[in-house]
């Protein structure tokens, strides 16, 4: 068995979260460890760093290189789609790689699965990914169905048909209903949302792409690296859309144990724990009089008075505020700050690299002030800036500094200056994350004004 993890998506339902420069599956929702993180460790339970595929947009890369070692699952493998692609090209690119690099045969069993879900009860999910294999070795596309638990629009549904194999046969996949709609799929009982998490063997997944998406087909026919080259190439189709919608291979695992898709803020609250106003609270929150309200705060003090049924949402650049029912519009938000030429609709004021973040946390007329994180043993470029100059000052552990040919240690309560157009460099050799503030000052202080001369993160 083979696992494909699909954390390409740059969403923003979770908006101001969620951005495309850092989308949900990178976010923290329910504990220490990102989405992607907790399912890279979920399937480390049944499989192998080894057996593990994450297929990821290019531009988060080295997010999923640091997800993989929070993870502890050295050795996984990473897919780079060139562009978005949507499901359906993915799924086929994993199995063209499985096919050429990792040696499988037409009876090699791949498990699908988004990289972004919450999923609890271990247990659970274990016994039913290896009944779902188990499944798949009779020629069929097993998919988990979440047993609803009310008249959810937002979600698409499998009918389910007689029972086969301690499973059921599926009838049809539905689009995402009206609420009267959902309420007598609710009440039938026979209907499951989707989750989104797929098995079948290479066979199978290739005659339904040769018979239902002949494009995607026709491209799974070459090696992988030619098949990679010609991405952009392909339709831009979910493998629901592309196969499950038309499959009449298809079975279903009623899933036992507790699922969200996290789609919303909506759905954040529900995963949330309450205090005995029905509030979830994240970060520095203090509600007075308020219920059944969502209260995050990441970088000071959210103070809210009477508040029911509304969902706030703080960054340090954006405070988002609507009531519980709506952020599935959330999108629409982003629709109208990006026509407006708003920065926030897709950068975050936290910035991450290959080498650890920055965070914007003032500027002004001809400055910026920045604080900067730099992970153990990693190095920013050897770069210079013709439009600014550069003070950095040392606030948590110690810096190699490069400035023109001379080197020096600098270490807390001390600093450094770089005046403009002189090569320079910043480096972290201890084992403890080194913390700095830069100080920018110049006419022009963006990011463009970065010449490169050496990186380790091939960025030349």
């Amino acid at each position: 068995m083979k696992i494909v993890i699909l954390a390409g998506g740059g969403g923003t339902r979770l908006y101001p979260l969620s951005r495309s420069s850092y989308p949900k599956q990178f976010l923290k929702i329910d504990g220490e460890q990102s989405l992607l993180a907790k399912t890279i460790s979920r399937c480390l339970t049944i499989a192998p760093p080894s057996d593990i595929i994450i297929v990821t947009n290019s531009a988060y890369q080295h997010h999923v290189q640091a997800e993989i070692a929070h993870a502890k699952a050295d050795g996984a493998h990473i897919l780079l789609e060139s562009v978005g692609r949507n499901t359906a090209p993915s799924v086929a690119l994993s199995v063209r790689y499985c096919l050429d690099k990792l040696d499988c045969t037409k009876d090699e069993v791949i498990l699908v699965m988004p990289s972004d879900h919450i999923i609890q009860s271990q247990c659970n999910f274990s016994a039913q990914a290896a009944q779902a294999v188990r499944l798949a070795t009779h020629g069929k596309i097993v998919v988990f169905g979440i047993i609803p638990t009310k008249p959810e629009t937002g979600y698409g549904y499998i009918h389910a048909g007689p029972p086969w194999n301690d499973a059921f046969l599926v009838k049809e996949f539905k689009e995402k209903p009206d609420q009267q709609t959902a309420k007598t799929y609710l009440e039938s009982g026979d209907y499951y949302w989707n989750s989104g998490i797929f098995a079948f063997t290479i066979d199978c997944i290739k005659a339904e792409f040769e018979a239902y998406q002949p494009a995607i087909f026709q491209n799974l026919l070459f090696p992988y690296i030619k098949m990679r080259e010609n991405f952009d190439q392909m339709p831009s189709i979910s493998l629901d859309y592309a196969i499950a919608e038309h499959s009449k291979k298809l079975a279903l695992i009623p899933f036992q144990g507790y699922w969200n898709d996290v789609g919303s803020w909506d759905a954040v609250y529900e995963s949330m724990p309450k205090d005995e106003s029905g509030n979830a609270l994240k970060g520095d929150c203090l509600p007075l009089h308020c219920s059944n309200s969502l209260m995050i705060s990441h970088s000071r003090l959210l103070a809210c008075i009477g508040l029911e049924n509304i969902l706030v949402v703080e960054t340090n650049d954006v405070i988002v505020v609507t009531q519980r029912g709506e952020s599935q519009d959330m999108k629409e938000l982003v629709v109208e700050l990006t026509a407006r030429g708003r920065k926030e609709a897709t950068e975050n004021s936290t910035v991450y690299r290959p080498w650890g973040n920055y965070t914007v946390i003032g500027e002004g007329d001809g400055y910026k002030l920045k604080t900067i994180e730099v992970a153990a043993g990693q190095k920013l470029s050897l770069q210079l800036h013709y439009h600014r100059s550069e003070h950095w000052v040392v606030i948590g552990g110690t810096a190699k500094v490069t400035v023109g040919e001379s080197q020096r240690m600098v270490h807390k309560n001390e600093s450094a200056y770089i005046p403009p157009s002189i090569k320079h460099r910043l480096e972290n050799p201890g084992k403890l994350p080194l913390k700095i503030i830069e100080i920018q000052n110049g006419d022009y202080l963006e990011e463009d004004d970065i010449v490169r001369f050496e990186d380790n993160y091939g960025r030349i």
